[in-house]
C-alpha cells in the first residue's frame, strides 16, 4: 500500500497529512495492537450527566480486537457511563520524541455472562498477575478487598473501537486514523 493508506483486517489506516511529516508512513494495525496489549495503564475519558468531561487512569486489557475495563458501580465513571456510554481510552508515553500514542473511541457496553467474564478474568491475570485475579460472576467480577473481603460486583465494560488514532512521535511524526469494521 502507499504512504496514504495501510490496509488491515480491522479497517484501513489513513495517514492525516495535516499532522504528519512529509515522509511519514501510516502506523499499522499490528503496531496499534502491540501498544494496546503492552500498556500497563490507560486514561479513560467519560462525560458526566451535565456534560463536563471526566478523565481517570485505570488498567484494562486489549482482547479480541476490543478494550475491556472494570469499575465499581458507585464510581464517577460508572455513573457517567449510565448516561453517556461514549468513551475514549488512551495510552502511550510521556516522551515527546519517542513512541506511539493510541486513542480508542467507542461506546462502553456492559459485559455479562459467566463464561465470557471468565475468559476476561483470565486475560487480567495473564497481564497484571495474581493481584488482579477476579472471580467471574454472571454480571461482572468480584474482587477481594485489602483484607480479603469481597467488594461486591464490579461491572466490566467492552469498548469495540469505532475510531482509533495512532500518534507516532520521534523520527517521523505521523497521525494515522483507523475505522475498524465490526
Amino acid at each position: 500500500m502507499g504512504a496514504e493508506h495501510q490496509d488491515t483486517g480491522a479497517g484501513v489506516g489513513v495517514l492525516d497529512r495535516r499532522f504528519s511529516e512529509p515522509a511519514a508512513e501510516p502506523s499499522t494495525w499490528a503496531e496499534v495492537g502491540e501498544v494496546l496489549s503492552a500498556a500497563g495503564t490507560y486514561w479513560l475519558t467519560t462525560v458526566r450527566a451535565d456534560g463536563r468531561p471526566h478523565l481517570t487512569p485505570l488498567i484494562a486489557v486489549w482482547h479480541r480486537e476490543a478494550m475491556y475495563f472494570c469499575t465499581g458501580e458507585g464510581e464517577q465513571k460508572a455513573r457517567n457511563l449510565a448516561v453517556h456510554p461514549e468513551v475514549v481510552l488512551a495510552t502511550g508515553g510521556s516522551a515527546l520524541k519517542d513512541g506511539l500514542d493510541v486513542a480508542v473511541e467507542g461506546s462502553a457496553v456492559r459485559v455479562t455472562g459467566q463464561r465470557r467474564l471468565a475468559e476476561l478474568a483470565a486475560a487480567w491475570v495473564a497481564k497484571y498477575g495474581e493481584e488482579w485475579r477476579f472471580e467471574p460472576l454472571d454480571d461482572g467480577f468480584r474482587h477481594a478487598g485489602p483484607n480479603g473481603g469481597a467488594l461486591g460486583t464490579v461491572p466490566v465494560f467492552e469498548v469495540a473501537p469505532t475510531t482509533v488514532f495512532a500518534f507516532r512521535k520521534g523520527g517521523t511524526y505521523a497521525q494515522t486514523r483507523f475505522r475498524p469494521q465490526h
